[in-house]
């Protein structure tokens, strides 16, 4: 199940609540009991392997702002 993250306008805490995704818009009350909430961007990084499986390397791209195809440099 999700997490969501919520700041209060009231107290300017930030809090979670974890919620079904067909639940996601609906409004979440601090836990001091203030309704003037908002719903926070949450950002989910991965980093590294998963199970010892390597990732792919990136493929070459040519370098260049206009990727290599001009001659600039």
């Amino acid at each position: 199940m999700p997490t969501y993250e919520f700041r209060c306008h009231t107290c300017d805490d930030t809090f979670e609540v974890r919620r079904p995704m067909s639940e996601s818009g609906d409004p979440a009350a601090c836990p001091d009991g203030h309704d003037d909430t908002v719903r926070l961007l949450s950002v989910f990084a991965r980093t590294g392997a998963a199970a010892g499986v390597a990732a792919p390397a990136p493929a070459p791209s040519g370098g260049g702002c206009c990727g290599g195809g001009c001659g600039c440099r």
